[in-house]
């Protein structure tokens, strides 16, 4: 009797923090990044924009590699209504953790799952959304917070998993989809593209 051979996974993101993610459940799994322009649309709301991000993101490596099971998220930071990218230099990294800082924040987290197999495409998505409050934070705090480089490749930069852990108060939500990707989410949306997590291994259902 034939083993059945293991679905491929593939992340379509460089994010590291993604990467252990899907190793601490112990989904074995590939790395192409995907790339898409991550403009945010006239209009757009931000959870609109992180699940399109996560689609097309999906859809872009997807077409790539057909048989592959692939993973896509994107993540935003919102306050005041303004959509937070990534700090294009350090002034910009203060800025925004000084808005940040004593404050309520929220976190938009969308995921997307796609299949293409020749035979047909299968596809499923969803946004996870957490509040994130920082305690109150001086301007010395803020530079030195800067300084060790954490923010500089984050969305709305901080990361809570590193020294970021530091300055958050409370969260409100899932922790995972602040890091990036909702474990729990991701476990859901591959059952519903035809696989089952069983705490570790997939298998196509």
């Amino acid at each position: 009797m034939t083993t059945p051979k293991a679905p491929r996974v593939v992340l379509a993101s460089q994010s590291p923090r993604r990467r252990d993610l899907l190793d601490l459940i112990g989904v074995r799994h590939s790395v192409r990044p995907a790339d898409v322009d991550e403009s945010v649309r006239a209009g757009e709301a931000p959870d609109a924009y992180t699940e399109r991000l996560a689609r097309e993101k999906a859809r872009a490596v997807a077409a790539l590699e057909p048989q592959a099971y692939v993973v896509a998220a994107d993540t935003t930071v919102v306050i005041d209504g303004e959509i937070l990218g990534k700090p294009a230099h350090v002034a910009e990294a203060r800025e925004m953790v000084r808005r940040l800082a004593g404050r309520t924040h929220e976190v938009f987290t969308g995921m997307a799952v796609r299949l293409e197999d020749g035979v047909g495409v299968r596809e499923a998505s969803a946004v996870e959304r957490v509040r994130v409050t920082f305690r109150p934070l001086t301007d010395a705090e803020i530079a030195a917070y800067v300084a060790t480089g954490e923010p500089m490749d984050k969305a709305g930069a901080y990361g809570i998993q590193g020294y970021g852990a530091t300055i958050v108060e409370r969260i409100d939500g899932d922790y995972f989809a602040v890091m990036g990707l909702s474990l729990v989410r991701t476990v859901a949306l591959l059952r519903e593209v035809g696989l089952q997590y069983e705490f570790g291994p997939l298998r196509v259902v």
